[in-house]
């Protein structure tokens, strides 16, 4: 059993492929990549920290059968820490209790590291001065303000699939992943 973490997957969304640039013909493809790689890295006795965005199918919800359908398909005991688009599949109990819960807010601890997990990104976050550790989703590889300040956030880790290699990774990896998004735009 190990933890994974992963965000803004965006299942279901189209455009997020131009949004992101990501490498995809279709969304079609994207959701089969997105899936296969999942599956090909989490057993079923692996937890899963998904901290937002799952799915977007639309606006008010569209597409909660899709949805439902997607997150059947994922290894792992899954635990979502709502973004900003899952909250209208969320009023859908079948798509709700797929997750073996759900949190705005999330603490988690992790050998000897305390992790706070939140869809949005924080300036500070608890336990901030102590050493804790905060895993964000929300900003995917945008060159904006909040990506350039968040990067440069010692204890803040971007779980966005667009920097992870689209695949929930390990905490250890998740760290290597945030320091080779830190390394290139250095250069």
């Amino acid at each position: 059993m190990a933890n994974f973490f992963t965000a803004d997957l965006h299942f279901g969304h189209e455009a997020i492929i131009g949004f992101c640039d990501r490498p995809f013909e279709n969304i079609t493809k994207m959701n089969k990549v997105l899936i296969d790689n999942w599956n090909s890295r989490i057993r079923n006795d692996d937890h899963v920290y998904i901290v937002g965005d799952l799915y977007y199918g639309g606006r008010d919800g569209a597409g909660v059968d899709e949805a439902i359908k997607i997150v059947k398909e994922l290894n792992g005991i899954l635990h979502l820490v709502a973004g900003n688009h899952d909250f209208p599949y969320l009023k859908n109990m079948e798509y709700h209790y797929l997750f073996a819960d759900v949190d705005q807010i999330r603490y988690l601890k992790h050998g000897e590291d305390s992790i706070f997990l939140c869809h949005y990104p924080m300036a500070e976050w608890s336990g901030y001065f102590r050493g804790s550790w905060h895993i964000y989703g929300h900003i995917h590889n945008a060159k904006n303000t909040a990506y350039d300040y968040m990067r440069n956030q010692e204890r803040a880790l971007n779980a966005g699939v667009d920097i992870c290699d689209f695949m929930p990774v390990t905490f250890d990896e998740l760290k290597m992943y945030n320091e080779r998004s830190k390394q290139s735009q250095m250069v």
